[in-house]
């Protein structure tokens, strides 16, 4: 089987399980390091002509990460795709073994079942911090409900203020976002790179947790570190 993969997160799961199928990813899929397959351009804007010229057998797309005029594009060209769509851990995790199931892996590799041993502990309820999770600044873009990475951090004692808003990743100006007066920030590396010096300055007197992106938002081997990595970092705020 060829596999191209356009989710960096599931680049890294098949690499470090069956890296002889993946023949094609995207310039963002940087893990694990030293990848070496042929590169297809972004996640948003793939060049379908080079996606299709490496004959694959399958395309690992994501409805966050891709668009669906390529995924259209791609089975209109009789080119089997594969969407994922975790908006909660379990729902990551069952789709992962899914994919490597359809990949024709037997049997769970051991980052996978790590992953699920690190994520058994029930979600964290009462006392939990109340945060504000920016991934953009310029206009500032916050994380709201029916997200994945929501449901980590829920699941690490986070209550997102934003997560009963309609819309799932929800536009405030910053009047909006300090008016809920939260008692965290959390901020991503990505998809936005903030830095101690790029965001903790808009919210002067609350706390500001730097947080790894990869982390927090990809589904796949990082899961089995998250909780540990994520749990220290919501517990040093800048």
């Amino acid at each position: 089987m060829r596999v191209v993969s356009l989710v960096p997160s599931l680049t890294e799961a098949v690499a470090v399980t069956v890296p002889e199928l993946l023949v094609g990813a995207t310039d963002w899929c940087v893990h694990p390091a030293g990848l070496d397959v042929a590169r297809v351009g972004g996640s948003k804007y793939p060049d379908l002509d080079r996606v299709r010229a490496l004959r694959p057998d399958l395309v690992l797309l994501n409805v966050e990460e891709n668009r669906r005029a390529d995924a259209d594009a791609l089975s209109a060209a009789g080119v089997p795709v594969l969407v994922t769509y975790p908006r909660t851990v379990p729902q990551a995790l069952d789709e992962l073994a899914g994919l490597l199931a359809a990949l024709g892996v037997t049997g769970e590799p051991g980052w996978l079942t790590d992953a699920r041993r690190a994520w058994a502990a029930p979600a964290v309820g009462a006392g939990a911090r109340r945060a504000v999770v920016p991934v953009w600044r310029r206009p500032w873009v916050v994380l709201g409900g029916d997200t994945f990475a929501g449901d980590v951090l829920r699941r690490l004692g986070v209550v997102n203020l934003y997560d009963d808003d309609p819309e799932r990743y929800p536009r405030p100006d910053l009047d909006a976002l300090r008016a809920r007066r939260p008692d965290l920030v959390v901020l991503p590396d990505e998809p936005y790179a903030f830095t101690a010096d790029d965001g903790p300055d808009a919210f002067p007197g609350t706390d500001c947790a730097l947080v790894s992106g990869r982390h927090l938002t990809w589904y796949g081997p990082s899961l089995a570190e998250a909780p540990a990595l994520l749990t220290a970092q919501l517990a040093a705020p800048v």
